[in-house]
């Protein structure tokens, strides 16, 4: 499968690719630079611009601005990177903790989850932003990975990078309660890297970014390995559908000179031809669930 360099941002943590059909772009973060980057999909222009604190996850909104997930909070953004008041820091205690991946829910509520940066230790926990406020959906979590819903919004794939884990779970799409994890979801314990961030496809199938793994592979209903699609990078960090092209976050952490010279993809926005549509996601929604 041929993989195309979109956009040569050499990302330190490049994250959180996130399709804006409203505004015709695609937009995702570099973590480690503080930075927004938003692509054209009409023009393929990339612009850039710096978000503090750093912004690591966000969502379009029904209001046409943005919810993002900052190292320190949850607030409101406008396009060009302006932040709101903060809605919600249910973390601020907790000094190794930030936040990390986000998304929606299939009715539009903002599901983010934080991480341990200092050992990974299950510290972290993933909440659950609607107009009726923050609610937590679980805790003992390492690193709070992967927000994706299948098509039909009964079931809840997340991830767990600190422990290797990617799990699936009943799920009231209507409430949006968490149920009991899936037995039969039970991916390859031997696939390469650790799960990183994900993207559900209209078949029901999950896309799942393999950190240090150098792939992206294509999960059915019950965890079974579809294809595995190899990436010339080792540290994808998530993706996104287009249509049925599947854009891919890459990073560049800890690199040294030689790793750069081996992968000079490493940090750039990748694509790819996944060969089915994706399912997309909906905007965050202002009304109280």
């Amino acid at each position: 499968m041929t993989v195309f360099d979109v956009a040569a941002t050499q990302n330190v943590l490049g994250e959180c690719p996130v399709h804006d059909a409203e505004d015709g772009s695609l937009r995702w973060v570099d973590i480690g630079r503080s930075l927004w980057h938003r692509l054209d999909l009409k023009t393929g222009i990339v612009t850039s611009q710096v978000v503090d604190p750093a912004l690591t996850a966000f969502a379009p909104t029904q209001d046409g601005d943005y919810l993002g997930a900052y190292v320190s909070g949850i607030a409101r953004l406008d396009r060009w990177g302006q932040r709101d008041e903060w809605l919600a820091q249910p973390e601020a205690e907790l000094i190794s903790n930030r936040f990390n991946d986000a998304g929606t829910d299939p009715v539009g509520r903002f599901i983010a989850g934080t991480m341990n940066m200092a050992d990974g230790g299950s510290t972290g926990a993933l909440y659950s932003l609607s107009g009726s406020g923050l609610k937590i959906l679980q805790r003992d979590i390492g690193i709070a990975n992967t927000i994706a819903f299948s098509p039909d919004g009964s079931r809840f794939y997340s991830a767990d990078s600190a422990k290797g884990e990617l799990a699936a779970y009943d799920c009231d799409p209507t409430t949006g309660q968490m149920g009991a994890r899936i037995a039969s979801f039970c991916p390859d314990p031997d696939l390469p890297g650790t799960p990183d961030g994900s993207a559900m496809d209209a078949e029901g199938c999950l896309w799942n970014a393999r950190w240090d793994g150098a792939c992206v592979v294509r999960l059915a209903p019950d965890g079974s390995t579809l294809a595995v699609i190899d990436l010339p990078v080792r540290l994808p960090t998530s993706c996104c559908f287009v249509g049925s092209s599947l854009y891919v976050t890459t990073s560049t952490w800890e690199f040294s000179e030689a790793d750069f010279a081996v992968q000079p993809l490493a940090g750039h926005l990748l694509r790819i031809e996944a060969g089915v549509m994706g399912h997309p996601k909906v905007p965050f929604a202002t009304v109280r669930r």
